[in-house]
């Protein structure tokens, strides 16, 4: 079933349908002048509609600056930039989860967030992009300036190498180098010691 999620921006109306990823994303405008973004083909009728799949590698990664609108959690967030409105999934880490509205978040879950807003929110950005992960997500490094985000999390304790299958080009080894330091050190989540338990497990222990 698909989730449709409706973004409120000035002067712009970004869709994003929470669906199976295909290898393509489309960004068109319709009749009333709002913009869409979306991996589902659009009408025939939608004569600008134009593939950003193809265009993603090159426009994103790179020098294009994208303002940090919102800020979810320890390892996800909302830019514009390229006329476009969209999610990015910060790729190689995993930050602690943060529940719902019935249930209580994982351990560090606040800190984690927080510290990843004070570092980006309202924030020129650059992306280096992996492609479409999951929901519609950009997976991308965050830079601000030279500082890659992503590996500031782990560097603070406040995210793990992300133990899923990762995208073939991304280099994962200076992530590794940095969660053995910080987990060493005892720095942020890494202080609960034998109480710890991953993003991954906690998920499963507490499916939403």
């Amino acid at each position: 079933m698909k989730k449709i999620i409706r973004y409120l921006m000035p002067g712009m109306v970004v869709l994003l349908l929470a669906i199976q990823v295909s290898s393509n994303v489309f960004v068109w405008t319709d009749e009333d002048g709002f913009k869409h973004f979306s991996n589902i083909a659009p009408s025939p009728e939608a004569d600008d509609a134009r593939i950003l799949g193809k265009e993603m590698q090159t426009q994103i990664s790179g020098d294009q600056p994208f303002q940090v609108r919102k800020v979810y959690d320890g390892d996800s967030l909302l830019v514009k930039g390229l006329d476009v409105t969209f999610k990015v999934r910060m790729v190689g880490i995993d930050a602690p989860e943060t529940g719902g509205r019935s249930k209580p978040g994982q351990p560090f879950s606040k800190k984690s967030h927080l510290y990843l807003r004070r570092l980006v929110k309202d924030r020129s950005v650059t992306l280096k992009s992996y492609g479409l992960g999951g929901y519609n997500r950009i997976l991308a490094e965050v830079f601000i300036g030279s500082t890659n985000a992503n590996l500031e999390m782990i560097k603070m304790g406040l995210a793990e190498v992300y133990q899923g299958r990762k995208p073939k080009q991304f280099d994962a080894a200076p992530y590794v180098a940095a969660q053995t330091r910080a987990r060493n050190s005892g720095i942020g989540m890494w202080s609960l010691g034998s109480r710890y338990k991953s993003p991954r497990q906690w998920r499963k222990e507490n499916p939403r």
